[in-house]
Formats: C-alpha cells, sequence, structure tokens
C-alpha cells in the first residue's frame, strides 16, 4: 500500500511563482527513517488552486473593505487578486513540479479556469468542497476525462450523490476525500470513521482524506483506517503573512508528516497472524521452555510434577510435555534448567 500524498499550496505563495517553487522544493526532500535507516518516499503531488475573479463573489463582497492583517489589498477584491497567479504562472510552477518528479493537482474554481488546460494537463483535478453542488463545473471538469478529486466538507450523501451522478456520465476515475470544512477541525467535529463509511457505500471509487486539523496525527490515523489519499496544507514558514499559515504544516512538519505516514504504512503490514522472523532472537530470549523443579539423574522418569517454565524460549513448550513426561533423564539436568532433546531418552 502507498498513499497518495498531496500538498496544498493553496493560497500559501502570497501571489508569488518564487513562493509557490520553494513550497514545491520543500515536498520533493528525500526523508528517512532514521533509527532503521530507511529511505522513504517522498510526497506524491504538489496542489494549485485557480480562481476566476469574474465569477468568484458577488460584486457587494469583492468591494467590501478588508481590512484584516493578512489582507494583500484594501479591499476583498483586491486582497484576491494579489493573491491570484495567471494560467502561465500556473503552468511555470507546474513544470517545476513536473520536473522534480511530483505530480501536479489543479483546484478549478469556475469555468473559465479550465483556460489554464490550453497550457497543460494536470495529473488530477480537484473540486473543493464549496463546489461539489455546482453541477455545471462539475460537468466542464468532468468533460475533460482527467481523474477528478472530490472534497466532502459541506456535503451530506444526496450532495455527494448528485455530484458522481453528473461526473460518471464521462467517467469514474474518481478520489472522494472525508474532509471537515472548518478551520482548523475540533477534535469534535473531525469523525474519521466517515472515511470507513465512504469506503462501505463508496468502495468503487478511491477514498482519502483532506486535513485542516492542527498537527499530523490525524492523517496517520486515517492512513490506518485505510484513507488511500491525505491532502495537507504546507508552506515554506507558518509564520508567513496569509490566511492559512498557521493551519499549515511548515518545512519539519511536512517532513513528519510523511515520515509517519510511510512508516504507517509499513506497519499496517498483511492481514494475517503469524510469527515473524524479527522476532524469533528475542522470542529465544524472552520466551518460556520446560524446565526442572528438582535435580534429575540419568534413569529418572520425569513427571509433570519435576517440570515448570523458565526462559529461554529455546525449549519444549508446555504444549509439547508430552514428549517429556514418561520418559527417563539420559544426563544429569539441574535444578531450574531447560530440559532439551539431548537430555532425554
Amino acid at each position: 500500500m502507498s498513499t497518495y500524498i498531496i500538498g496544498e499550496i493553496g493560497q500559501n505563495h502570497n501571489g508569488s511563482v518564487d513562493i509557490a517553487k520553494l513550497i514545491v522544493d520543500l515536498v520533493s526532500r528525500p526523508v528517512r527513517e532514521e533509527v532503521f535507516d530507511i529511505a522513504l518516499r517522498p510526497m506524491d503531488a504538489v496542489k494549485m488552486t485557480k480562481r476566476d475573479l469574474s465569477e468568484e463573489l458577488t460584486d457587494s463582497q469583492m468591494n467590501r473593505p478588508y481590512n484584516s492583517p493578512h489582507s494583500f489589498g484594501r479591499t476583498y477584491g483586491e486582497h484576491r487578486a494579489f493573491l491570484e497567479l495567471t494560467d502561465e504562472e500556473h503552468f511555470e510552477v507546474y513544470k517545476h513540479a513536473k520536473s522534480l518528479g511530483l505530480d501536479f493537482v489543479e483546484t478549478l474554481c469556475s469555468k473559465g479556469c479550465l483556460s489554464l488546460l490550453k497550457l497543460f494537463t494536470p495529473d488530477r483535478l480537484k473540486v473543493a468542497s464549496r463546489d461539489l453542488t455546482n453541477l455545471p463545473l462539475l460537468e466542464a471538469m468532468a468533460e475533460t476525462k482527467i481523474p477528478l478529486i472530490l472534497s466532502t466538507g459541506m456535503a451530506g450523501c444526496r450532495e455527494l450523490d448528485d455530484a458522481l451522478e453528473v461526473i460518471t456520465r464521462h467517467h469514474d476515475d474518481i478520489a472522494i476525500l472525508h474532509c471537515v470544512s472548518q478551520y482548523p477541525t475540533a477534535p469534535d467535529n473531525l469523525n474519521l470513521r466517515t472515511i470507513t463509511f465512504l469506503k462501505k457505500h463508496y468502495g468503487q471509487y478511491t477514498i482519502g482524506f483532506s486535513d485542516h486539523t492542527i498537527g499530523i496525527a490525524a492523517p496517520v490515523a486515517a492512513v490506518g483506517m485505510g484513507a488511500e489519499i491525505i491532502e495537507k496544507h504546507i508552506t515554506i514558514d507558518r509564520r508567513m503573512k496569509g490566511t492559512d499559515q498557521q493551519g499549515s504544516l511548515g518545512p519539519d512538519g511536512v517532513n513528519r508528516m510523511i515520515r509517519d505516514i510511510r512508516i504507517a504504512e509499513r506497519w499496517l503490514g498483511r492481514e494475517e497472524l503469524c510469527i515473524d522472523p524479527a522476532v524469533s532472537a528475542a522470542r529465544v530470549k524472552l520466551e518460556r521452555s520446560i524446565a526442572t523443579r528438582r535435580d534429575l539423574h540419568p534413569g529418572d522418569v520425569i513427571t509433570e510434577a519435576d517440570l515448570h517454565l523458565l526462559s529461554p524460549g529455546d525449549g519444549f513448550k508446555w504444549a509439547e510435555r508430552d514428549r517429556v513426561t514418561g520418559r527417563r533423564a539420559k544426563n544429569f539436568i539441574p535444578r531450574n534448567e531447560i530440559v532439551y532433546p539431548k537430555d532425554i531418552e
């Protein structure tokens, strides 16, 4: 199992292609597990978001004053315009990601944003939670036949089913991500068991998790519950200006999340009960074997009353005691020592 991990740049580039590229560099770094010196697979993809501001908000909302310390403009519209990269700039970041072996995912927020497909073809397209009910947009995105990722942060089954009905007219290469559109998401609201619900009722699609919690524990838990895609906001510096920076992972957090997800994949192993070869040494050292309660001399007939269990575990087990009781000692076996096959007739 290999989880598809997406680093969401979102608007954390702060309107700068150079910052976007630095974030791409961040997620392409090699990751190692240091104790066992294991090289781990890095992130699989980065994600950008494209908006068409003419189809974003009402005029009154775009023109309202925006006095937040995170504002990049006098009005909300000016703020959004500052953060918006052109199609050509998205293409530049796309090429940089591909040069580093990463997939590139685009969230498209309106039909007008499909214009960037004239320049390049993302590996996947993402439908933001807010647009799951935007059926005309879903139709236009599905017509491209590019694999689609849906976030369910504002949806119930009815909204999801309506979206799937539209998309599957064109293709069924679809991933569904459990998501809660609360930033950050409170612990009592996360409800990770939605992942198992989606796998049970929508198992024909790839099921994953788009995370807005603080920290890295939730994505690792989600992988343990069967999530096949993880999406998490990332940045080069959580102290930078911007509404999403503090809720994102910085360089160290990115490294730790990737490490823990990749290690969790190894933890999951196989669905079976077996004795792993890695525990053989511990088994010999720590398990118990049949041992003597008293000195046994050559010719003594061994009874169950003569026996108990001690470590190490390289002798007979209690379930094998019928191979010992009723037999005669061949050699002298001191009290509180293991009975080995060489010691009995």
